[in-house]
Protein backbone atom coordinates (compact mmCIF):
# COMPACT_ATOMS: atom_id res chain seq x y z
CA UNK A 1 0.00 0.00 0.00
CA UNK A 2 1.60 3.48 -0.86
CA UNK A 3 2.10 5.69 1.69
CA UNK A 4 1.21 9.08 -0.69
CA UNK A 5 -1.93 8.63 -3.14
CA UNK A 6 -0.75 10.11 -6.55
CA UNK A 7 -3.62 12.71 -7.53
CA UNK A 8 -4.60 12.04 -10.79
CA UNK A 9 -6.84 14.54 -11.30
CA UNK A 10 -7.25 18.40 -10.10
CA UNK A 11 -9.67 20.44 -7.36
CA UNK A 12 -11.82 23.02 -8.97
CA UNK A 13 -10.62 25.94 -8.38
CA UNK A 14 -6.94 25.60 -8.29
CA UNK A 15 -5.05 26.82 -11.34
CA UNK A 16 -1.27 26.24 -12.72
CA UNK A 17 0.09 27.46 -15.14
CA UNK A 18 1.98 24.61 -17.48
CA UNK A 19 5.45 25.47 -18.43
CA UNK A 20 5.41 22.74 -21.04
CA UNK A 21 2.70 23.63 -22.83
CA UNK A 22 3.02 27.47 -22.27
CA UNK A 23 -0.71 27.84 -20.80
CA UNK A 24 -2.87 27.71 -17.91
CA UNK A 25 -4.51 24.89 -16.51
CA UNK A 26 -7.25 24.44 -14.24
CA UNK A 27 -5.94 21.19 -11.82
CA UNK A 28 -2.75 19.69 -11.93
CA UNK A 29 -2.82 18.07 -15.33
CA UNK A 30 1.24 18.06 -15.97
CA UNK A 31 3.97 16.82 -13.48
CA UNK A 32 4.98 19.17 -10.63
CA UNK A 33 8.83 19.84 -12.31
CA UNK A 34 6.51 21.05 -15.65
CA UNK A 35 3.84 23.68 -13.88
CA UNK A 36 4.25 27.14 -11.23
CA UNK A 37 1.04 27.17 -9.00
CA UNK A 38 -1.55 26.74 -7.59
CA UNK A 39 -2.62 30.24 -8.22
CA UNK A 40 -5.99 31.39 -6.38
CA UNK A 41 -7.42 31.92 -9.86
CA UNK A 42 -6.99 31.84 -13.62
CA UNK A 43 -5.68 35.79 -14.14
CA UNK A 44 -2.85 34.80 -11.21
CA UNK A 45 -1.90 31.97 -13.19
CA UNK A 46 -1.99 33.36 -16.29
CA UNK A 47 0.56 36.07 -15.10
CA UNK A 48 2.65 32.93 -13.68
CA UNK A 49 5.59 34.04 -15.42
CA UNK A 50 5.37 37.74 -14.66
CA UNK A 51 5.40 36.53 -11.02
CA UNK A 52 8.47 34.36 -11.24
CA UNK A 53 10.08 37.25 -13.04
CA UNK A 54 9.62 39.44 -10.48
CA UNK A 55 10.24 37.01 -7.66
CA UNK A 56 14.00 36.70 -9.47
CA UNK A 57 14.38 40.18 -9.56
CA UNK A 58 13.89 40.72 -5.79
CA UNK A 59 16.27 38.00 -5.17
CA UNK A 60 18.77 39.30 -7.89
CA UNK A 61 18.59 42.70 -5.68
CA UNK A 62 17.99 40.95 -2.07
CA UNK A 63 21.59 42.65 -0.41
CA UNK A 64 21.25 39.56 2.01
CA UNK A 65 21.88 36.94 -0.42
CA UNK A 66 24.91 38.93 -1.61
CA UNK A 67 26.62 39.61 0.84
CA UNK A 68 30.84 40.50 0.65
CA UNK A 69 33.21 38.12 1.79
CA UNK A 70 34.79 39.26 5.31
CA UNK A 71 38.27 38.86 4.97
CA UNK A 72 40.64 39.24 1.97
CA UNK A 73 40.09 37.28 -1.27
CA UNK A 74 42.18 34.21 -2.11
CA UNK A 75 43.01 34.22 -5.98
Amino acid sequence: MALFKKRTVGKPGEWYYCLRHQKVEEGPQCSAADRFGPYASLEEAAHAMDIARERNTEWETDPKWHDKPDGPRED
